[in-house]
Order: C-alpha cells, then sequence, then structure tokens
C-alpha cells in the first residue's frame, strides 16, 4: 500500500540545479573531447560499447559505468546544441513541477534504460556482420535521457502545443505520439543506422513505466503516489 501524494514544489525556475548542472557537465565534457587525443580517450573509456564478442584493437570494450557516462558525451557541436535545447524546452517545467530529486531519478533512469535497450542491438549488429569492424562502434549522446523527457512532457502537458520550425503549432500529446512512430519506423527500417532509434526509443520506454509505477499503475506501488 502507498501512503499521501507526492507534492510538488511552487517556485518556478527557467534553469532548475539538475537542468543547469547537466547543461554545464555536457558542454565541458565536449570542450575536452575537442582535443583529439582527449576525445579518443574519453570515446574508449565512456562511450557506450558492444557486449561480447572480439574488441578491435585500439577501439574500446564494454564497462558497466558506461550504461550511464555514454550520455555525456556528444559527436558534433549540433548534436550537442540540439539535445541541450531539447533538455531545456521540455525538462524545465518538468523539474519545476517534480522537483530536482525526482526529476534526476528520471532522467538518469531514461539514459540506462535507453543504454540496455540499444547494447544488445548494436552487439547484434556488430556479430551479424561478422566481426566488421566498421560495426564496433560506440553509442553516445544524452538523447536517450531527452527522449524520456519528451514523453513526460507529452504525458504532463498533453495539450500545450509545440512550434514545428517555430512556426506551425502542434499538441504536445501528438508531437510525441509521431516522434515515437517516426524513431520506431526508422529503427524497424534500419534508415538513419547512424542514429541511435532504438536508444530513443528505449528512453521513452523506460520513462514510461517509471511514471506509470510513480502513479501507481503498476503492480507494485510507490510510497507517495504522484497526481497530475
Amino acid at each position: 500500500m502507498y501512503q499521501g501524494t507526492y507534492q510538488p514544489p511552487t517556485r518556478f525556475s527557467v534553469f532548475p540545479p539538475v537542468i543547469k548542472n547537466l547543461l554545464i557537465l555536457n558542454v565541458l565534457v565536449f570542450l575536452a573531447q575537442i582535443v583529439p587525443e582527449t576525445n579518443r580517450i574519453l570515446i574508449n573509456w565512456f562511450g557506450l560499447w558492444p557486449l561480447g564478442g572480439t574488441p578491435i584493437i585500439g577501439l574500446g570494450e564494454f564497462w558497466p559505468w558506461q550504461l550511464l557516462s555514454y550520455g555525456f558525451l556528444h559527436g558534433s557541436p549540433s548534436h550537442l546544441l540540439f539535445n541541450m535545447f531539447a533538455l531545456w524546452m521540455f525538462g524545465v517545467q518538468i523539474e519545476n513541477t517534480w522537483g530536482s530529486q525526482r526529476f534526476l531519478v528520471f532522467y538518469f533512469a531514461c539514459v540506462i534504460g535507453a543504454a540496455l535497450i540499444q547494447m544488445p542491438v548494436v552487439t547484434w549488429d556488430f556479430l551479424a556482420s561478422g566481426g566488421d569492424p566498421r560495426w564496433w562502434v560506440p553509442t553516445i549522446g544524452a538523447s536517450g535521457g531527452v527522449f524520456g523527457i519528451l514523453l513526460a512532457f507529452g504525458m504532463m502537458f498533453p495539450d500545450q502545443p509545440i512550434y514545428l520550425y517555430f512556426l506551425f503549432p502542434i499538441k504536445a500529446k501528438w508531437f510525441v505520439i509521431g516522434y515515437g512512430l517516426i524513431e520506431l519506423f526508422a529503427g524497424v527500417s534500419g534508415s538513419s543506422s547512424a542514429v541511435a532509434h532504438f536508444a530513443h526509443l528505449g528512453g521513452m520506454l523506460f520513462g514510461f513505466l517509471l511514471i506509470q509505477y510513480w502513479r501507481g499503475k503498476l503492480p507494485w506501488k510507490p510510497q507517495q503516489r504522484m497526481y497530475w
């Protein structure tokens, strides 16, 4: 049995602490990645590498901490900018509503969940390629966590408009559903293979399950049920 209800904070911040610190950490890590030798070390040790098989000489291999650390690495300025802007745009209202502690747990759960879904996919691709070195590649980026935040935004604020290209309004619930279907199609069809579509879907899936747990919708009940 769960008792009581979750009481969200009432003070609104444009840069709440978790989002502010995530932005700072991601930017600092990317600045370190600008140095080629440092970037190689960071990718080898902290990118999410396939599990199983024989690592390619000179490249990385899987370690447990990579389930989280890969989410702080990015492949280009545009990759970093897109993820950090989406994290801020969709995450501000959520962190202000849930509180920083709950938001941090949710974000990291989505990052780890995305890794758990993505890792078997990249491992299978490598093994199916017959050990082709071109398929021994790491997954990097905060997109799994960002897609979990996007899912939460669509569930909490379903009718709030999102402006595509800053011009065309669409309700958040339809935006999230549409984006999820696009990611599913792209992942199954193999289009845009350089994009971790299943990591995005994994972040959304784990985010959905955690929200349902907090709302008391799963067989296991939280001590404090979350309402909105």
